[in-house]
């Protein structure tokens, strides 16, 4: 049994939300959240909410117990990509891309 989460069309890049990705797979819940909330980086305010709501869907639509409950699964892929344009010098005009995420945690119970 498993519980799930998404997290989709986040304006933050892939590459800034897998740091923190990689600190918290296969942690405890309780560990994971302190993980999070201890690291100053922009993709944790996210990824502390959607623990939360992995955790209360973990709870209240597979009643599974929140003690067992451990991240076994986390990733993030690409969403798709804004383009904005950048005026430059005499005329010319650089591409901006900003960049969208479409993250997954998946919670299970450890046996």
């Amino acid at each position: 049994m498993e519980a799930r989460a998404y997290l989709r069309y986040v304006r933050i890049a892939p590459r800034k939300v897998e740091i923190v990705l990689n600190l918290i797979r296969n942690q405890p819940v309780d560990k994971a959240m302190a993980i999070i909330k201890h690291t100053p980086k922009a993709a944790s305010e996210l990824l502390e909410k959607l623990l939360k709501s992995a955790i209360a869907n973990a709870e209240n639509n597979h009643n599974m117990n929140k003690e067992s409950l451990y991240v076994s699964e986390c990733f993030v892929c690409p969403g798709p990509t804004l383009k904005r344009i950048r005026p430059r010098a005499q005329g010319r005009a650089f591409r901006i891309l900003k960049r969208t995420s479409h993250i997954t945690l998946v919670l299970k119970e450890k046996e």
